[in-house]
């Protein structure tokens, strides 16, 4: 039947209504449906991409077209995703990018002479000389290097092997690559995951596609979101009944705080820890000054890990062949900016310093408008980017939502998006403890986009709270 397709050109017509049928027969019957695909995916959620944002994504064109509402551009402030809030991406890390994808620029005046250097030492390092060829799995070794020398000189001088250094394809795709590795058993066996409420929905929707169990520990809000000892101790306690449970830097702008990797703690606290204590850590290019999220750079460092396991783990990311090299080239330059007494040097340090300045004064500027709202409290917003404020809900409005079968919180963020045009996330996207409401918003719009937004959340909240009451 096949040869007599590939060579009549008017094939029989017997055979062509057969083809037909059969073809009406695959339309009817698919293979993958909703009933024999993967169970685990269908488990997945991510709030941050969720609901919210795709009706957010439907308002923009209603708006294009034309459509009236009562506002005039949808604002989102549910993501982290700093450049398309207007921040300013750092001169010198896209004047190296710009030459290591076109190394015909290295000829050109413009260019100063230390982005000039580190593009051809990170070109030398590319098969060919080039951005576009593979790199080895576990990432350009040259950067890796750097990495290492980076991770020493952030923690005082604890060594780091660049044999234990892995680029990665933003933080995102180590976190998965080492749940991958994590996840096994059955039953009471399988793995859990333990992970602090409100968390990051890429862990409990990593957990969810592998088939693990999350494991939820409660930071304590009215502590301005610290960890509790007794809490984790419980979680780990009530996780054991039912499964095997295993267990940002530079933007730390509040007064008195600062970054303490778990590396150097760990190796503060004795060679009975720093030599037996299995730890991976993860850093990105995409959050904090640089926000370089579409270039996918990172990396991860695992230490003390078995042998035998780190062999698997190498054969995992082989697999995916390599992380995409633009984004190690940007990772390299995040680890080894420009020094004092280059030419780049005082541009950057500038703009870097501008850039965490600006984040500081808006996490103070929500912090403070959110707390005047009745039924909005707001703790401190200490580092990173995001706030997540308390709010207060009428029972009414609780029992129209729950009618309508939304979490709360969800009823409260689709309305405001409807009548304000912001675009929050729900708490409930991230986890919070049963009877209490959040959303989550970010700090990146303009300073004067944000006092728009904050102005608008809280003249919602008071007209919503005054409708249910």
């Amino acid at each position: 039947k096949l040869r007599a397709l590939s060579g009549v050109s008017e094939p029989p017509r017997g055979l062509v209504q057969e083809k037909m049928t059969e073809n009406a027969v695959f339309s009817q019957n698919k293979v993958l449906t909703i009933d024999t695909m993967n169970p685990n995916v269908k488990n997945v959620e991510y709030a941050v991409r969720g609901p919210i944002v795709q009706r957010a994504v439907q308002i923009e064109k209603e708006l294009r077209e034309g459509v009236k509402k009562p506002f005039t551009e949808v604002i989102k402030a549910n993501i982290g995703d700093a450049h398309a809030m207007g921040q300013q991406p750092i001169t010198f890390f896209r004047q190296v990018l710009a030459l290591c994808s076109y190394p015909e620029l290295l000829k050109d005046n413009m260019f100063p002479e230390d982005a000039k250097s580190r593009a051809r030492r990170i070109l030398q390092a590319c098969g060919g000389s080039s951005l576009g060829a593979y790199s080895a799995s576990q990432g350009i070794d040259c950067v890796r290097q750097d990495v290492a020398r980076y991770i020493e000189r952030r923690d005082g001088g604890v060594p780091c092997d660049p044999d234990n250094v892995y680029l990665t394809s933003g933080a995102s795709d180590g976190i998965v690559t080492m749940l991958k590795l994590l996840v096994c058993g059955e039953g009471a066996s399988k793995t859990g995951v333990m992970i602090s409420i409100p968390q990051y929905p890429l862990y409990s929707a990593a957990l969810a596609e592998l088939g693990a169990v999350q494991v939820n520990y409660y930071l304590n809000e009215e502590k301005c979101w610290s960890m509790d000892l007794s809490e984790l101790e419980r979680s780990l306690a009530e996780a054991r009944k039912h499964c095997n449970p295993k267990v940002y830097q530079d933007n730390v702008y509040a007064e008195g705080c600062q970054f303490h990797s778990f590396k150097k703690v760990l190796f503060e606290l004795g060679p009975q820890y720093s030599n037996t204590v299995e730890l991976v850590s993860f850093h990105s290019t995409s959050k904090c000054y640089m926000g370089e999220c579409g270039f996918r750079g990172g990396y991860m460092e695992v230490i003390n890990m078995d042998p035998e396991v780190k062999a698997q783990l190498i054969k995992l990311v082989s697999v995916r062949l390599c992380p995409a090299v633009p984004g190690q080239a940007l990772m390299d330059l995040v680890v080894n900016s420009p020094q004092p007494g280059e030419p780049s040097y005082t541009t950057f340090m500038k703009e870097r310093t501008t850039t965490l300045s600006l984040l500081a004064e808006k996490a103070k500027l929500t912090e403070e408008i959110l707390n005047t709202v009745p039924g909005i409290t707001c703790n401190p917003v200490q580092g990173a980017m995001y706030s997540f404020p308390n709010i207060s809900l009428p029972q009414k409005a609780i029992k129209e939502a729950k009618a309508l079968g939304q979490a709360p919180d969800m009823f409260y963020c689709m309305k405001m998006l409807e009548e304000t045009g912001i675009c929050l996330v729900p708490g409930s996207g991230f986890g919070q403890k049963d009877g209490t409401y959040h959303f989550r918003m970010t700090i990146l719009p303009p300073t004067d986009k944000l006092k728009l937004l904050l102005a608008k959340v809280k003249e919602f909240h008071q007209k919503f709270t005054r409708q249910y009451s």
